[in-house]
This record gives C-alpha cells, sequence and structure tokens, in this order.
C-alpha cells in the first residue's frame, strides 16, 4: 500500500484497515483550487496537517466547499521535497482518542505544495500567480512566533532581513521579506483585498504579522524600492486585515505508536526522517482529539464558510478574551502545575501524572474551584466546557508523550500571566478574598522547591532551560532537605520579585503562605508528596 494518487485507487483495501479517505473527487478539487485559489498557508508542519488541513478535508466531503488548499514551506524545504512531493501532497492523521482509540484519516485537502525560495523560479512565479488572483482570500501561518520577528535575542536585525530591507521586493532572502514581497506582487495587481490570518499559538498574533509586514513596506517605500501607496496599501483594514485569532491543539512529533501501526497496516515508506535542519517529519501526523480556533471576523475578501467546520468567527474583544480563558485560567495554570510538581515526583508523563489522585485533584481545584470563580468568559465557548475536556480527554490521554520537563520550560516567564492574574482579581473583587486562595500559593512555593534540582527522594535532576535560572538559582543553592525557618531569609528576594510572581506577594498577603508551604516542601525526603496531601486531599 502506497500513499499517493495511485495508491489511494485502492479504496475497499484502504477502509478494509479502518482508514476514512477523502469522499470527494481529488482531481476536480485541485484542478479547481489552482484555477482560482481561496486560501494558502504558510507553514507546512504538523499542526496546518492535523488541524486546518481536516477541517478543509471534512467541509469538502460534506460538499460545502470545492476548493482545498495551497500549502507554502519557507522555513525548511525539505519537508515538500521529501515528504509532500513523494505522497501526492497526502498525509495521514492519527488521532489519539481519550478512550484509547485511533481514527485514521488520509488527509487529501491539499491541492499544491510550494516552497517559498526566491531562487526557485518555478515555485515563486506559481507564488505570485496566486496572489495575483481575485479568488485569493486569506493567507494564514503557523510559522511559530518567532517567524515573526525581524531581530535576533539580543535586537539585532536578522542578516536576511537586514539585506531585503535595503535591496527591496525583487528577490528577497528572509521568510517575511518573501511573503511581503508577495503582498506586494497582489498590490501591483490592482490593491486586490486579503486576510493575512496568523494562526499561532501566540497572544495577539495578528499584531505581530502585522507589525513585520508594515515595517517592510514602510523601509521599501521610504527608499524608493516600491511605488508610492504600498504602506497605505497595508495599513487600509479594507484591503489588507490582520485578524487576531487563538489556536489550541496539540500535536506531538510522529509517534512509534503511529508508525508501528503503520507498519502492521503495510503502508510502504511510513518512516519518519530527520531533514538537515533537523526537522522531524513523517508522511503521518499525531493528534489529540480536542481542537480550538477563534479568529477575529476580518476578512475584506469574504471567507470560505470554515464555521460549519468548528472554526468560530467572532470580533477581536472575544478572541482576546478566549485568549485569557485559556492562558490565565483553563489550561496553562494547570499543565503549569503538573509541569513543577510532575518534575519533584519523577513523572516524564503528564498524562501519568493524572493518575495520581491527589495531582489529579490539585488541577481540578485550580481550574474550577480557584479560577472559574474569576474566569474571563468570552461568551462563545463555556470555561467549564473547556476545563472539562482538560482534565478528563487532554491531559490524561495516554497517547499524547507530553512530559512535564518540557512544560517546565521558562516557568518564570508564564507564572505571572497563568497565576498572577487570578490573585490580581482576586484582589480586586468584593466577593473573594485572596486568602481563599490555597493551591496556586503551593504551586509557587513548589517552584522555589523546583529551582533546588533535587526531587521528593532526594535525587539531583537537571532543570528546565529557564531566562531566571542564573539570578534565582543561587539564591536556594545552600538550601538542603531539612533546613529550618533560616532558609526563608535565602528565599526572601524570591517572594519579593514581583516580575515572577506577577504581584506583590506581600502586598496581597501571600508571601508568609509561599514561605510556609515551602518550609514544609524541604521537611526532607517524601515532603513533596506529603504537602500536596495535606492540603489538596
Amino acid at each position: 500500500m502506497k500513499l499517493n494518487n495511485e495508491g489511494l485507487k485502492y479504496t475497499k483495501e484502504w477502509e478494509a484497515l479502518g482508514y476514512d479517505l477523502p469522499k470527494f473527487n481529488r482531481d476536480e478539487m485541485t484542478e479547481k483550487t489552482k484555477k482560482a485559489p481561496v486560501w494558502i498557508h504558510f507553514g507546512a508542519g504538523n499542526i496546518f496537517r492535523a488541524f486546518q488541513a481536516n477541517v478543509v478535508q471534512n467541509l469538502l466531503n460534506e460538499g460545502i466547499l470545492d476548493r482545498g488548499l495551497t500549502v507554502c514551506e519557507g522555513y525548511d524545504y525539505e519537508i515538500i521535497d521529501k515528504m509532500y512531493t513523494p505522497h501526492d501532497s497526502l498525509s495521514i492523521l492519527a488521532t489519539f482518542m481519550a478512550s484509547g482509540k485511533i481514527k485514521k484519516t488520509i488527509i487529501g485537502s491539499i491541492a499544491e505544495s510550494l516552497t517559498l525560495d526566491s531562487d526557485n523560479k518555478a515555485s515563486y512565479d506559481r507564488l505570485k500567480k496566486i496572489f495575483e488572483s481575485d479568488s485569493l482570500q486569506m493567507a494564514s501561518f503557523t510559522i511559530t512566533e518567532k517567524g515573526y520577528s525581524l531581530v535576533n535575542g539580543k535586537g539585532e536585525i536578522l542578516p536576511g532581513v537586514a539585506v531585503d530591507l535595503e535591496k527591496g521586493p525583487e528577490k528577497p532572502e528572509s521568510y517575511l521579506g518573501k511573503v511581503v514581497s508577495l503582498l506586494y506582487t497582489r498590490f501591483l495587481a490592482g490593491e486586490k483585498p486579503i486576510a493575512f490570518v496568523s494562526m499561532d499559538n501566540c497572544s495577539h498574533n495578528g499584531d505581530k504579522l502585522y507589525a513585520s509586514v508594515n515595517a517592510f513596506a514602510k523601509e521599501w517605500e521610504n527608499k524608493g524600492l516600491v511605488k508610492q501607496g504600498f504602506s497605505a496599501y497595508i495599513n487600509d483594514d479594507t484591503k489588507v486585515s490582520f485578524p487576531w485569532s487563538m489556536i489550541d491543539k496539540i500535536t506531538p512529533r510522529p509517534d512509534k505508536s503511529v508508525e508501528a501501526i503503520l507498519s502492521e497496516d503495510s503502508i510502504e515508506d511510513a518512516a519518519p526522517i530527520v531533514t538537515s535542519k533537523n526537522t522531524y517529519v513523517a508522511p503521518f501526523v499525531n493528534a489529540e482529539e480536542c481542537e480550538y480556533l477563534v479568529i477575529e471576523d476580518k476578512f475584506p475578501n469574504g471567507r470560505p464558510e470554515l464555521e460549519k467546520g468548528g472554526i468560530m468567527f467572532t470580533d477581536r474583544e472575544t478572541v482576546d478574551k478566549v485568549e485569557k480563558m485559556k492562558v490565565c485560567t483553563c489550561l496553562n495554570p494547570l499543565h503549569t502545575s503538573l509541569a513543577v510538581f510532575g518534575c519533584l515526583l519523577g513523572y516524564t508523563l503528564i498524562s501519568k501524572e493524572m493518575q495520581n489522585p491527589v495531582l489529579n485533584k490539585m488541577v481540578r481545584t485550580i481550574g474550577y474551584t480557584e479560577g472559574l470563580p474569576v474566569v474571563v468568559n468570552p461568551g462563545i465557548m463555556s470555561p467549564r466546557q473547556f476545563i472539562d475536556d482538560v482534565v478528563e480527554k487532554r491531559i490524561p490521554n495516554p497517547f499524547m508523550p507530553d512530559a512535564p520537563q518540557r512544560i517546565a520550560t521558562d516557568t518564570s516567564q508564564k507564572l505571572p500571566i497563568r497565576f498572577g492574574e487570578t490573585i490580581k482579581a482576586y484582589a480586586k473583587s468584593k466577593d473573594l478574598s485572596v486568602s481563599d486562595l490555597k493551591l496556586i500559593p503551593l504551586v509557587y512555593a513548589g517552584w522555589i522547591r523546583y529551582l533546588m534540582a533535587i526531587d521528593d527522594n532526594g535525587k539531583k535532576f537537571e532543570l528546565s532551560s529557564d531566562p531566571m535560572l542564573p539570578e534565582v538559582c543561587p539564591l536556594v543553592a545552600d538550601i538542603k532537605l531539612g533546613d529550618g525557618k533560616e532558609a526563608l531569609a535565602k528565599i526572601e528576594p524570591i517572594l519579593r520579585n514581583s516580575k515572577i510572581w506577577g504581584v506583590d506577594l506581600y502586598e496581597v498577603g501571600l508571601a508568609d503562605k509561599v514561605a510556609n508551604y515551602f518550609l514544609e516542601l524541604i521537611e526532607g525526603t517524601g515532603a513533596v508528596e506529603k504537602t500536596l496531601a495535606k492540603y489538596v486531599m
């Protein structure tokens, strides 16, 4: 069995193995899409194949859409050359259900796959042709938050960006330089309208995309490298819009269990490859069943009826509320709580932690009891239902190989948002008291205990990367299990650092509670488990 157009003709064989196949005429879809493209997506990675491409597939199956997707990869061209092209842009989606079942789907909604390579004349000319099309309604992006930046970590302009800002849109080198050059092609074709939709998991993502696109346009126009009016075109939201969105779906790297299933099904060439840029790709993608995509409904050239595929469209304010609901209450705080205590208790899988009744109740209490009373309710989805999905389907999913060590990365940067906003809301409330919070302060104390890099059995472990480690780790370096109140003076600078917590712990009256929790957590081996049981159960 081969995953390509020819192999797909063996319909009965695929279906006998339990695969859901495209229910539309793929040749007709491809022809219509190439003739009148509607949606081009930049970023050919796992999230795109598991989410956006699957939504379009479902709508094609139902006859709601008659055109599919064009995908363009701008970072690692080998993804297209070694994975998309050999498989005729087909892929297998393995959906990991919380029930333990795996749903297998052949995704065939991608009509065309291209590289964002200005040295590849055929591909780049085709992209220009697409951007000249009257029919094109949206260009979307999953290129990671880092992909929108024009500077490095030191604030220095990236080399390729610097070259492009000087030379203009003729043959750009940088990712965003190429994207803006394609938008300039659309401008020259008659200032045709389009939506530029970031679908990356970062706050106010549309603003990040706009800022970079606008920076190119202004610089090029100031230097006379483009026609006057290009910058005005980008800043006219009746012509070019940059909607905000909130996306949430876990798509880990290709899992060996899926590879084994495909091998057992006699699917040829199913093994993952690692590209020269160290991208881990496979003919399949595995993902959780839950997914959320909320987009600001701002499309100057119209849009497909994606709401019929489960994507939600709303106003900017509501997108922001959904983002805050997820990040500050319903998902991210629960993940961070499990990450901190998972590392201390020796867990390597988040799903395994949920089998521990104490940790299970901990995240439920933080979500339902401490978070929900002050949650930002977006109105278009239920915060309680969101938490229900998190604690019942998502985090416990045995197929999702997410590790507390990964989630513990950059925790100092996450604490002020994931918990600080809840504490602020309690402090402002007339009906609630900060003193009612029990487990959020325990997580704070747990993170300070985590910084000691000694687990609950007294063994050393490696801390996940975090920019604050050089500042905070020396403060706990001399603290040992069994130390008493003398340890409090050592952690006081951490307790007083409001940048970490998002609030002044002394001002809101939580410093003593966090400090006392910390003393209990360092009483000796087993103290973490004992303290959790004491305050959670």
